[in-house]
């Protein structure tokens, strides 16, 4: 055999005496080995070749890998309303079905809750210091037990700030009127200044960290003007009270009495615009911010503006503020209008029932990529 020819020396013969051994007594045994060598030589060279790479696992709904989109942070408006009888006297027992809210003119479809006095308070009491604001110190010291009106149930709780050329919190959240009532009685006169809109900027935060089922109110005691806010636009406070569910109840000293009178009159429904030009309507909130800041934040987020001059009128006021905060109507819609920026609103009855409605009066609607 040709093995035999090309095999020289001992050690190959011995080879071949092997080799011819398997082949005569174990021929399956041969066949088996072959096979075994050609599997070899096989996976040898399967390294050399690229399989494809595996695909990416797909991601889950909601993982965050997916592409942005358009998110409404709007969802909801609240429009606290009050529905004050010609005699005076809240009307009770109005239901969702009395009831019509119009959003840039559009009706919108409406949830009222008819359960007034049930929700708890979260009040901010901002009182100037600055300016002459201390001549009013006296009428102000009287405050604190009107303030049990507010927290009438065990969960509502009160903040004092004080203001000047700056905004200062005196006293954080509390349930009792105490320590609220002795900071009232011992207020110390500020520099100059009566930085209104940085005030109310300053106190809607410190709202919004309350629970959001509470009713969020703010109680501002000032004079009309703004005097050295740094920090604080009129269109920033406008959008920023739109965006909120802050109440403001304004109570204003020194006021003229023909101001007075036209104040009380002005229910806001002549500067009503359908949105068909909403810079006209945030020009004019400015213009109106300028006059008299007190009054237009108040109307703007559906409270309340009022004046006093003596200490009776003064306590008789926040009475009322504070009764009128508890008999509102709270009435919530889902804008049905996407359009960016201010809208206004206007609420209505069904029936003409001779009533007063104070609700606010516009809200600003924001997207956000």
């Amino acid at each position: 055999m040709d093995e035999e020819r090309a095999c020289v020396g001992q050690g190959c013969s011995e080879l071949l005496i092997q080799t011819n051994a398997i082949r005569s007594t174990d021929s399956n045994f041969l066949r088996f080995f072959e096979a075994l060598l050609f599997l070899l030589a096989v996976f040898q060279l399967a390294p050399a070749q690229q399989l494809p790479p595996p695909e990416p696992p797909k991601s889950l709904p909601g993982s965050g890998e997916a592409p942005a989109t358009l998110r409404v942070t709007t969802n909801e408006v609240l429009v606290p309303t009050l529905v004050e009888k010609k005699g005076g006297g809240i009307l009770y027992g109005l239901k969702q079905s009395d009831f019509v809210l119009e959003d840039n003119g559009v009706p919108q479809k409406i949830h009222v809750q008819e359960d007034m006095d049930t929700t708890p308070v979260a009040l901010v009491v901002a009182v100037e210091q600055g300016g002459v604001s201390a001549l009013e110190f006296g009428k102000v010291a009287k405050l604190g037990p009107l303030l049990d009106l507010f927290l009438s149930d065990q969960r509502s709780r009160a903040a004092l700030m004080g203001f000047d050329s700056k905004p200062h919190l005196l006293l954080d959240y509390m349930h009792s009127s105490e320590d609220m009532n002795d900071a009232l009685e011992h207020l110390q006169p500020g520099d100059g200044g009566a930085a209104i809109l940085d005030t109310i900027s300053s106190a809607v935060d410190l709202l919004e960290t309350q629970p959001k089922e509470y009713r969020r109110v703010l109680l501002m005691i000032s004079e009309e003007r703004d005097h050295g806010s740094k920090h604080t636009k009129p269109v920033q406070l406008i959008q920023k009270i739109g965006r909120s569910d802050v109440l403001v109840l304004s109570v204003s000293f020194s006021p003229s009495r023909a101001e007075f009178l036209h104040d009380v009159k002005d229910s806001g429904d002549d500067r009503y615009i359908h949105g068909e030009n909403p810079l006209a309507a945030v020009e004019m909130l400015v213009k109106s911010l300028k006059k008299n800041v007190a009054k237009e934040i108040a109307q703007e987020s559906g409270g309340e503006y009022t004046t006093f001059t003596g200490d009776k009128r003064f306590e008789q006021r926040v009475v009322d503020a504070a009764k009128h905060v508890r008999n509102r109507y709270l009435i919530t819609f889902s804008p049905t209008n996407p359009t960016p920026g201010l809208h206004t609103i206007r609420v209505k009855t069904t029936q003409d029932y001779g009533a007063r409605i104070v609700a606010r009066a516009n809200y600003w609607f924001q997207q956000e990529h």
